[in-house]
C-alpha cells in the first residue's frame, strides 16, 4: 500500500469507506537509478572495504610484517648510536648525494634525529616496504581463492568489479600504514636517542624544525605513492593463481629481478623504465628548492604500472572461472 492510499483512507468516514474497495496496487519498483539503490550501493561497498580491511590487519602475517617494518629504525638508530658513542660523526659522506641517494641521510642523524625517518624510509623503501606490499597484494585475490572463500565474496551485492578495487584499496591503505609505521618509529627513535632542532637540507640552507616534520610527512606520503606501481602488479599477479603462496613468491621474486637489472650499467637504456627506478627521488624533497623532475618521473611511472596491471587484473578476473 502506498503512503498516499494509506493517508487516504485514514480520512475517510466510515460512510464513505467502501467495503468493497479493491487493495490497492503496489507503487512502482526501485529504478536502478533510484536513490535507494545509489545508497545500497555504495554502503556494500565501504562495508566490504571494512570487511577487508579488518580481515587484513588481523592477520599475525600483517602484523608480523609492520612489526619486522617497525623495528628496522629501531636497529638503525641503535647502530648509528653505538658506532658514533666516541665522539665520531658516524657517516661517510656529505649531506646528500646527487639523483636522491637517500642513505647519506644517516651522516646527518647524529645531528638530528628527525634525519632518522628519512635514512629508514630509505633503508626500508628498496626491499622491506614493498617485499611487505607484495606478500598483501599477491595474497588478495589468490590467498582467497586457495581458502575457498573466494566464491562467497562474489556473490551479489558484491561483484567482482567492487570486489577487485575493494582489494587494491585495502593494498594501497597498508602502503600507507606500513610507511607510517616505519616514519613514526624513526621519528621516535631519533627523538630518544639524538637531538632535535632546526636542519640543515641538503642544498645547506637551514629549515625549522616545523618544516622539517612537515616535509618528513610529505617524503612519507610520496614514499607510500612510490608502491601503487608494486601493488597493481601484485594485484595482478595474485589474479593469475588460485595459490596465495605462489602469488607472494612470484610478486616478490619479479620485485628483486628488476631491482638487480636495475644495477646493471648495459641496461641504463631501459632502467628509466623500471617502477623502482626513481624510488629515493624522494630525497629531493629536502633540496631547496626542492627538485621536482625525478618526483615528478617517479610518480607518473607509479600510475602508468597502476594503471596498466590494475586493468590487466581486472581484465583476468572479471573473465575468470571461478570455482573456489
Amino acid at each position: 500500500m502506498s503512503r498516499a492510499d494509506t493517508v487516504d483512507d485514514r480520512n475517510r468516514t466510515p460512510e464513505t469507506a467502501s467495503p468493497t474497495a479493491s487493495p490497492p496496487s503496489p507503487g512502482p519498483a526501485p529504478t536502478p537509478g533510484s536513490t535507494s539503490v545509489r545508497t545500497a550501493h555504495w554502503t556494500w561497498t565501504f562495508g566490504l572495504l571494512r570487511s577487508e580491511l579488518l580481515t587484513t590487519f588481523r592477520r599475525w602475517r600483517t602484523l608480523a610484517l609492520l612489526g619486522v617494518l617497525a623495528a628496522v629504525p629501531v636497529l638503525v638508530g641503535i647502530a648509528v648510536k653505538i658506532e658514533t658513542s666516541d665522539g665520531s660523526s658516524g657517516g661517510r659522506g656529505g649531506g646528500g648525494g646527487g639523483g636522491g641517494e637517500g642513505p647519506a641521510f644517516i651522516s646527518q642523524v647524529t645531528n638530528n634525529g628527525l634525519f632518522l625517518v628519512f635514512t629508514a624510509l630509505a633503508v626500508t623503501l628498496p626491499f622491506f616496504l614493498p617485499m611487505a606490499i607484495g606478500v598483501i597484494a599477491g595474497d588478495s585475490i589468490a590467498g582467497e581463492a586457495n581458502a575457498g572463500t573466494l566464491r562467497y565474496l562474489l556473490v551479489a551485492p558484491a561483484g567482482r568489479t567492487r570486489l577487485l578495487l575493494a582489494k587494491y584499496a585495502t593494498v594501497m591503505i597498508f602502503c600507507l600504514v606500513a610507511t607510517l609505521v616505519v616514519a613514526v618509529s624513526a621519528l621516535t627513535v631519533g627523538a630518544l636517542l639524538f637531538p632535535l632542532g632546526d636542519l640543515t637540507t641538503i642544498s645547506g640552507t637551514r629549515i625549522g624544525f616545523g618544516d622539517g616534520l612537515l616535509r618528513a610527512l610529505l617524503i612519507a606520503l610520496v614514499v607510500a605513492a612510490s608502491l601503487t606501481g608494486m601493488a597493481a602488479l601484485g594485484l595482478f599477479v595474485s589474479t593469475l593463481t588460485s595459490s596465495g603462496i605462489a602469488a607472494m613468491a612470484t610478486t616478490v621474486g619479479l620485485l628483486i629481478t628488476v631491482q638487480i637489472l636495475d644495477q646493471i650499467p648495459q641496461l641504463h637504456a631501459v632502467q628509466p623504465y623500471f617502477f623502482s627506478h626513481h624510488w629515493l627521488s624522494f630525497a629531493d624533497l629536502m633540496r631547496e628548492p626542492v627538485y621536482w623532475d625525478d618526483l615528478e618521473k617517479n610518480l607518473g611511472l607509479q600510475a602508468l604500472y597502476a594503471a596498466v596491471f590494475g586493468s590487466a587484473a581486472w581484465a583476468r578476473f572479471t573473465t575468470r572461472d571461478v570455482t573456489a
